[in-house]
């Protein structure tokens, strides 16, 4: 019987003004954001804001959170399930909507995050797509 090897990932080390993953902290870091942060759907920008917060954590890719605001009416279509992160509690899920474009469950909120993040509460993250 093969046994499985477990391979642990090898940090490249980040260019000048880049950060590494692998530096984030574990529990996650919330900070808040001040940029633009513009969301597209098949062709159409769906969310736009210039406020928002950044959830860091060790190996993630940083999560971005808009306000709810930030999306256009009739985007956010709540779905069915949630799911549990040891970090911020129950997460709630929405498809995205645009036209005929749909992303099911590409979005979720956290209506009563855990002590620590409750900046994000009623905040929206988005799955990242190229």
């Amino acid at each position: 019987m093969a046994r499985a090897r477990l391979v642990r990932p090898v940090p490249e080390k980040p260019g000048p003004g880049q950060e590494s993953v692998w530096d984030y902290p574990r529990p996650p870091r919330l900070e808040e954001f001040r940029g633009s942060i513009t969301v597209e759907l098949g062709g159409v920008d769906i969310a736009a804001t210039q406020r928002g917060w950044r959830v860091l954590e060790t190996s993630h890719p940083p999560t971005y959170y808009l306000p709810a605001d930030s999306f256009r009416p009739g985007v956010l279509r709540a779905t069915a399930g949630s799911s549990w992160c040891e970090w911020k509690g129950r997460a709630s899920y929405f498809d995205l909507v645009s036209g005929r474009t749909v992303a099911p469950r590409a979005a979720w909120t956290y209506a009563a995050p855990t002590r620590g993040f409750e900046p994000i509460a009623g905040a929206v993250a988005v799955m990242a797509a190229a």
